[in-house]
């Protein structure tokens, strides 16, 4: 083939490319405003007055944005409280689940004994199993120790996850033997050999275990209520939540249940802004390394 068909085939090439990445910005581009839009819309709302959240056809963005339904929801449950519950459940939790994690996977990736694989094969078997399957043996556990109406009733049951320990343990096993190896021949113990050397070697997957569990504990809401059998003091705001719910009246306080809403997101998004990077490294590596 001459130059000038080359160059024509190369430009063709190159403008079939451009028009295939510019598709995918647009998919991408819609999937975000489709993702982010409930989250706009309740913090809009949240700044509306009564009469805008009825109105049809509906205001997108409000006329005189106002923090009045914000100063309205300390009137109807103990903000503070509720925080500090969910902040007190979530990060206690979480502290667990990471400890208890990285142990279980450092000895599954690491160590090898008796029953490894059988052991693994039924934790694995557990991720399976509905949570409705077992909150009523859990409550009765609970029970029996004379945690019910508690908060450590919530946190205590949920100190060890399977799913992470399945994911540490699949992280840890690519970290290098011989650089443990080397660990223990300087007479490191096991405990610094897993939070001085293997830690930080997979601190991606810590952090996406992090954000994991503590999104996921935050927004817990049927334990929590099971567990605290009406002890509204310690409710986490999740559950404070459905009493904004039952005070609206129709439309006339959604910006009241907005306004709680936003400030119960808060947290949980937040930790995903500091969290972010390590959260997309971690994906990144798994796709290496799967």
């Amino acid at each position: 083939m001459s130059a000038p068909g080359r160059s024509a085939s190369s430009r063709s090439a190159r403008k079939r490319l451009a028009g295939r990445r510019a598709l995918l910005a647009t998919l991408m581009l819609l999937v975000a405003v489709a993702s982010a839009f409930p989250l706009l819309w309740m913090v809009l709302s949240s700044l509306k007055t009564p009469a805008e959240t009825m109105q049809v056809p509906p205001v997108w963005i409000p006329r005189a944005p106002s923090l009045e339904a914000y100063e309205k929801v300390s009137g109807v449950i103990n903000v503070g409280r509720s925080m500090w519950n969910s902040l007190a459940i979530a990060t206690v939790t979480t502290a667990g689940i990471l400890v208890t994690s990285m142990m279980a996977g450092y000895a599954f990736a690491k160590h090898h004994f008796p029953g490894r694989s059988l052991l693994f094969s039924v934790l694995i078997a557990t991720m399976f199993l509905p949570p409705i399957v077992t909150l009523i043996p859990l409550y009765r556990l609970v029970g029996s120790i004379g945690l019910n109406a508690s908060l450590a009733g919530i946190i205590v049951p949920n100190l060890a996850n399977a799913l992470g320990i399945f994911l540490m343990r699949q992280f840890i096993a690519g970290v290098p033997d011989d650089l443990i190896d080397a660990a223990r021949m300087d007479g490191a113990s096991e405990l610094l050999i897993l939070f001085r050397i293997v830690a930080p070697s997979v601190a991606p997957a810590i952090a996406a275990l992090a954000l994991f569990a503590f999104v996921y504990h935050w927004n817990s809401y049927l334990w929590p209520l099971t567990v605290l059998q009406g002890n509204a003091e310690d409710y986490p705001i999740v559950i404070s939540l459905s009493r904004l719910l039952s005070y609206n009246r129709g439309a006339l306080n959604t910006g009241l249940v907005m306004a709680g809403a936003t400030l119960a997101v808060l947290p949980p998004l937040v930790l995903f802004v500091f969290l972010q990077r390590f959260f997309v490294d971690s994906i990144v590596g798994s796709a290496v390394k799967g």
